[in-house]
This record gives C-alpha cells, structure tokens and sequence, in this order.
C-alpha cells in the first residue's frame, strides 16, 4: 500500500495527480498545495494557464509543458525522472488529470513500470454539477461528445436506454448542436446546464428537454449537462379491477401475500399496497 506522507512529512516519492480548480482559485485544497510545493517537477497542460495559479500560492516547482499532443512523446523522459526518484506532479488547466484531460497515457505508463501513482482529491465538475442537479445520485459521466454527428447519434441513442443521471461535457461552440440531438433522445428527461461554475458569472439553466431552447448569446467556458433520468408518469388507480380480484382470489391459497402482490402489480394501475390489503382481506375472511 502505497503511504504519501512519511514520518518526516516528506512526500513519498512517485507520480502525484493534482486537481486544480474549476474556477474559483479558493477552491484549491491544502494538500494539492502542499504537494506542489514539495514536487521536483510540475507537469502542466498549458504552462502559461498553470504559472497563474503556481505564482498565486508561491509555488515555485520546475515546469513542464505536458498535453495531449505531446505526452507520448515526453513519456521516456518523465518515467526517467521518476525512475531517479523525483516527486513529479500532473496538473491540467482545471479539474482532475485523466479526466476528460491528459493523464491516462502516463498513468498507464507508471503501472507497467511499478511506479507509484498518488491520487488526490479535488475540486469537479462533474460532482458540482450533479450536487446542484436534484436528480438521482446514481449518475453516469460521458464526457466530451466526439466530432463525428453519427457517433454522437449512435452514442446518445444507446444511453437513452439507461435509466441513469447522465453528465457530459460541451464546448460552448458545439452546444447548439448538440442540443437538438439530445431532444431527440430524451424528451422524457428534465435537463440542467451548468455553465462557469465557481466563476463569477456561474449560471444554471433548468428546463425539460423538450421544452430547452437554442442559446442565443455566443457563450463563454465549457458546459456541463447533467439529464434527469427518466421521468415516469405512471397514473396510479386506488381502485382494483374485477379481473385484479378475480386473479388474487385464484391465487389466495397457492401463493403468499408478497408473491401475490409482485405478479399482479406487473399489469396492473394499482399500487402494490392497494394488492396487499385486498390480499390480506381475503386471508382474514378464511
């Protein structure tokens, strides 16, 4: 088991994957400071965005530049450095590497040389947005939508089988695009855009899907789209049918009350507490 901190307070030496905040600088905790402060080395998204928030806490580790179209070609490089025991820290522009971010290359590369990889935890997009939601906690993350229209079709007409919470992320460019897609998968659904969280001008649109207009205002920063999971307007009647009695009497003596209940409450508009009672009823009579 892999143990961060040792008795010295020094940091165990490895890979250290740092969330930065989404937005509000405040958000950062102790730890990922902390954690910067002690590292050799910091490897960054864009060095320029990272140098604003490093400056602010006096962090004055080394930087490298570290993106999606360089990481592979920095890997033989950073696996060097940690293999000489340097406490190496991966950082993106916001949020937590790896996700929706660069990150998995290197981390891969680390579990195949038994390098140790220390995650922390840290502000998200992902969880802010479904705290504010309402919905179901039980939620699943896409991410971005990819850049062909049939594989975002395809992708969307799968999920909308699930009856999840679903999260994903949108470019303010794509979003009146995707938006007529996403009506044609899940009318059913309620719909809340997070827009600049933790930023200053951090704005929530709730609608139905059905009802959610185009955005008019060019927008600024990512979105996050959280959609409900599926709303069911079942109508229950309080009253039994004589087909519903007839069955449950026919059943009375063969099944218990609870195995009674669960099968007609298959086909039937009546609540299972509705099916109980008369069961009970019936019993009682006997």
């Amino acid at each position: 088991m892999v143990n961060p901190i040792s008795h010295k307070n020094e940091l165990k030496k490895g890979l250290y994957l740092v969330p930065t905040p989404i937005g509000n600088l405040g958000d950062i905790t102790f730890r990922a400071v902390e954690v910067l402060k002690k590292s050799d080395y910091v490897l960054c998204e864009d060095t320029r965005v990272s140098k604003k928030l490093l400056d602010k806490f006096e962090i004055k580790s080394k930087l490298i530049s570290n993106h999606k179209f360089n990481e592979t070609k920095n890997l033989l490089k950073i696996i060097d450095l940690l293999k000489n025991n340097k406490i190496i820290s991966l950082i993106t522009d916001a949020g937590t590497p790896g996700i929706s971010d660069p990150g998995a290359v290197l981390v891969n590369e680390c579990l195949k040389k038994n390098i140790d990889i220390i995650p922390l935890p840290g502000p998200s997009a992902v969880t802010a947005a479904i705290s504010v939601s309402g919905f179901s906690e039980k939620y699943l993350f896409y991410g971005f939508f990819p850049e062909k229209e049939k594989i975002i079709k395809e992708n969307l007409r799968i999920l909308s089988d699930l009856n999840y919470c679903l999260v994903f992320f949108v470019s303010p460019k794509k979003i009146n695009k995707i938006i007529p897609h996403i009506k044609s998968y899940f009318k059913d659904r309620k719909i809340l855009v997070c827009r600049e969280i933790s930023k200053f001008y951090e704005e929530y649109t709730r609608s139905t899907v059905e009802n959610l207009q185009l955005f008019k205002a060019e927008l600024k920063g990512e979105l996050t789209i959280v959609l409900s999971e599926k709303m069911i307007n079942k109508k229950i009647s309080h009253i039994l049918s004589e087909s519903d009695k007839k069955n449950i009497e026919k059943m009375i003596n063969k099944l218990s009350t609870k195995e009674i209940t669960d099968l007609v409450s298959q086909n039937s508009k009546v609540s299972k507490k509705e099916i109980y009672n008369y069961c009970l009823k019936l019993k009682n009579e006997k």
